[in-house]
């Protein structure tokens, strides 16, 4: 018989906001019996071993670490059962589970998926979101089933995106939101049945892994759209753009109040303007502010503090390729 009290708890995650989960389950009535995370990978320039954020709570806990590079594995599969979990947790985990894990714990598993489903369903919806302009997004708790993200959902909270928000500003703040809703929903699951809504698969939208590709710059589309990208791909991966042959960074941007919606008779990736605090780029349709910038291997810079060591010149163009 399930303790109704306090449920025996495996939990999958890998990276930040997987810890932020972590953590309210740590501060639970419930019980993490162990976590499953990625395998430690190199990093950086030094390509240094780096453990994912999970872990290294996870460690710190006490807590039995499985770190599988297949989820087939005997080996995993036998230290999994040995974990007797009433209900597995996933947030951020970063691979499809397997039918074998999905019939393991007694009570199947959860997810804590940070968009309002059935719409951005996959493994970057925070990035491709805050890319697509969306003024509104959340976490949704859902049962987990095969088909990807497409479970029944058992709760949602949602979170206004501000057209100032990077994807770092809003992943950060459904981090907490989710993880709060996660744990009154597994009080709720504890005290009886909660009803849990199908999703309306015909309205489902998919957002896929980011890659270094997405942060092309395409200076023909619209200024607040080459914005929405620039925020939704900071942290990670950024946007860039190529002036001279080198790549440069595209880290924050803004929208002048004038003439940003406005026909530009310059060819778009014209700069504009290139002096003390302003950098300005023609688009397709308006202007857009540059407010942080990174020339390769250098740390980010403020227009002024950029355009005292680079020489960038009112009429040349900046570019999508070399």
């Amino acid at each position: 018989m399930v303790d109704v009290e306090r449920f025996r708890i495996v939990f999958f995650g890998t990276p930040d906001f997987s810890e932020t989960t972590l953590e309210a389950l740590l501060h639970s009535r419930h019980q993490v019996v162990g976590v499953v995370t990625r395998a430690d990978r190199p990093k950086g320039r030094g390509q240094r071993t780096n453990e994912p954020p999970v872990k290294t709570r996870a460690v710190a806990a006490g807590l039995p670490v499985l770190q599988p590079e297949r989820l087939t594995d005997a080996g995993f599969l036998d230290a999994f059962d040995r974990l007797e979990a009433d209900l597995g947790v996933v947030a951020a985990y970063g691979k499809i589970l397997t039918d074998r894990v999905l019939a393991g714990p007694r009570l199947g598993l959860i997810n804590v998926h940070a968009s309002l489903l059935p719409r951005y369903r996959g493994a970057a919806p925070v990035h491709r979101a805050v890319i697509n302009g969306e003024v509104e997004t959340g976490v949704t708790i859902m049962r987990m089933v095969k088909a990807l993200d497409a479970g029944p959902m058992l709760a949602t909270v949602s979170r206004p995106i501000g057209p100032e928000d990077t994807s770092e500003d809003v992943e950060r703040d459904l981090a907490q939101a989710g993880a709060a809703l996660l744990v009154s929903t597994l009080d709720a699951i504890a005290a009886g049945p909660v009803a849990a809504s199908p999703q309306d698969d015909a309205a489902a939208t998919y957002a896929p892994r980011m890659t270094k590709a997405d942060g092309i710059t395409d200076w023909t589309r619209p200024a607040d759209r080459i914005h929405d990208l620039i925020r939704g791909l900071h942290p990670w991966p950024h946007a860039f753009t190529f002036h001279r042959g080198r790549r440069l960074i595209l880290l924050r941007s803004t929208l002048p109040e004038k003439g940003s919606g406005d026909p530009i008779s310059a060819p778009p990736g014209t700069i504009l303007e290139a002096h003390g605090d302003r950098l300005h780029i023609a688009t397709g349709r308006g202007v857009l502010a540059v407010t942080e910038i990174q020339a390769e291997g250098k740390r980010p810079m403020t227009p002024r503090e950029f355009l005292a060591g680079h020489r960038l010149t009112a009429g040349e163009l900046v570019t999508a390729h070399p």
